[in-house]
C-alpha cells in the first residue's frame, strides 16, 4: 500500500509539473506573440470547469501561481522571511483589484488598446511573493482567485479530509499556500472556494487522509 501510495503521489507531482510547464510556455508564447485574449478564452473555460473540479485552473494552468511557487521555493532555499501583510489582507481589497482589472479589460476592448494587465499581473505575483507569503496573492490580491471563489463553491469534485484517517499533526494547514484549511478543536476541513486544488495537502499528508473527490 505504501508503495502505492508513493506511486501515485510521485505521478500526480510529476504531472502537475508538466502541466503547469506547458501552460506557463503557452501563456508566455500568447504574451509574446500579442495574442492575450485567446488566455482570456482559456481563464473562461477555467472558470466553467471550476463549477465541477473546483479551482484546478489555480494549481495546474495558471502561470502566476506556477511562477511564484517557485519564487517561494527559492525563498525557503535564501532563507528569507515573508513580512507582516495585515494592511493588505483586508476581504474588500480584492473585490477593488478585481473591479479595476474589469475595467481596464472593458476599457481595452472597447477602445482597441492593448494594455498589458496579464504581464503587470505576472510581474505584481513575483514582487510581491518576494516580501510576502502566497496566501496574500492566493486570497486577497487575485482577480482571477476572486472571480473562481464563487462557482468553486459549488463545485462537484474537491478536496476533502477523512475524519477517521486524520490525527490532526496540521502538516496540511502548514503546506497550503491559499491557507485553505481551516481548524476547529482539531477537526481539519479544507474550504473549496479558496483550496487551489494544488494538492500540497495530499502529496504531504503521511495518513493518507486528503483524497479529491
Amino acid at each position: 500500500m505504501k508503495n502505492k501510495l508513493f506511486f501515485t503521489r510521485a505521478l500526480s507531482i510529476k504531472l502537475q509539473f508538466i502541466t503547469q510547464l506547458i501552460f506557463l510556455a503557452l501563456f508566455l508564447v500568447l504574451i509574446l506573440s500579442g495574442r492575450v485574449q485567446l488566455w482570456a478564452a482559456l481563464l473562461l473555460l477555467g472558470v466553467m470547469a471550476s463549477l465541477v473540479v473546483s479551482r484546478i485552473y489555480c494549481g495546474w494552468l495558471c502561470p502566476i501561481n506556477t511562477v511564484i511557487n517557485k519564487v517561494t521555493w527559492l525563498k525557503s532555499k535564501l532563507g528569507i522571511r515573508n513580512l507582516k501583510a495585515q494592511k493588505l489582507s483586508k476581504p474588500w481589497i480584492r473585490f477593488l483589484i478585481l473591479a479595476l482589472f474589469v475595467t481596464t479589460f472593458v476599457f481595452s476592448m472597447v477602445t482597441g488598446r492593448a494594455i498589458p494587465a496579464l504581464p503587470a499581473l505576472l510581474a505584481a505575483g513575483i514582487i510581491l511573493t518576494f516580501f510576502f507569503s502566497e496566501e496574500l496573492w492566493h486570497r486577497y490580491l487575485c482577480p482571477f482567485g476572486t472571480i473562481l471563489t464563487l462557482p468553486a463553491s459549488v463545485a462537484r469534485f474537491k478536496l476533502t479530509i477523512n475524519q477517521e484517517k486524520c490525527n490532526s499533526c496540521g502538516i496540511c494547514k502548514k503546506v497550503c499556500p491559499a491557507k485553505a484549511v481551516d481548524v476547529n478543536e482539531k477537526v481539519y476541513t479544507i474550504k473549496k472556494n479558496d483550496c487551489l486544488v494544488c494538492l500540497e495537502c495530499l502529496t504531504n499528508c503521511k495518513n493518507e487522509a486528503v483524497s479529491y473527490n
